[in-house]
């Protein structure tokens, strides 16, 4: 069943810049860190960049976790000093590594056109995997 956010969601979702991904190990130890995404109406796509990394792409905690325990959490929230207007969209999914194929091309060039950096870093050149993430529910709250 494809899970599909309601126009409200999806507008707040398309024009958010960042997000925060959670991931756990086997044994359950949360992971949260801050991406930049992309989604397509059905699925959420992160990838993993260029930016400087202290360990290779396989050893990235996040990556091992996915491998672990496929199931993820996104929070894209908006933070504003008047509290009537506190929101977020909380996307509970089941994530996986993409390497290749028509979707990896596909995610690359929707991340590229949302973010600008993404088209100088060259992505598509440097052979690294995307997050694909597809969406079990969606939780909302606030004035989205």
């Amino acid at each position: 069943m494809v899970i599909i956010p309601t126009d409200r969601e999806r507008a707040f979702i398309l024009s958010q810049r960042v997000a925060r991904i959670a991931t756990a190990d086997k044994s359950g130890r949360p992971l949260v860190v801050p991406i930049c995404y992309a989604y397509d109406g059905r699925c959420f796509y992160t990838p993993i960049d260029k930016k400087p990394k202290r360990v290779s792409v396989e050893r990235l905690k996040r990556v091992r976790n996915i491998l672990e325990n496929p199931n993820v959490s996104i929070v894209i929230d908006r933070y504003h000093e008047d509290w009537t207007r506190l929101c977020y969209v909380i996307i509970h999914g089941r994530a996986e590594l993409i390497e290749g194929g028509e979707e990896y091309l596909d995610s690359l060039r929707l991340l590229c056109e949302k973010y600008p950096q993404y088209r100088d870093m060259n992505l598509s050149k440097l052979n690294l995997p995307v997050i694909k993430i597809v969406l079990d529910r969606i939780t909302s709250w606030g004035a989205i």
